[in-house]
């Protein structure tokens, strides 16, 4: 399969790159607030990679369910990490 293959079919699932860009962005904009700064590194990735799901299911598909497993696993990385004895 081709790129312009490939972008073509995740084009159906994901939007157009600009529009979920844009709404990706404004989303992001949470890293200006306070508790963006109390958030160590896994915390701050996981809602990074989040809101970057959250933008996939507003501009494409809203009914791929690989969005939503990937918004509830990254959730869960977190709460691993949280209760890992090394963090507490």
């Amino acid at each position: 399969m081709s790129i312009e293959e490939i972008l073509k079919e995740r084009e159906k699932t994901h939007g157009s790159f600009d529009i979920h860009s844009a709404i990706s962005q404004q989303l992001k904009d949470v890293r200006h607030s306070d508790g963006w700064l109390k958030m160590n590194p896994v915390q701050r990735e996981a809602i990074e990679m989040i809101l970057h799901k959250i933008a996939r299911i507003i501009a494409g598909n809203c009914n791929t369910k690989d969005h939503w497993n990937d918004v509830a696993g990254y959730s869960l990385l977190v709460v691993r990490y949280l209760e890992s004895p090394v963090n507490k």
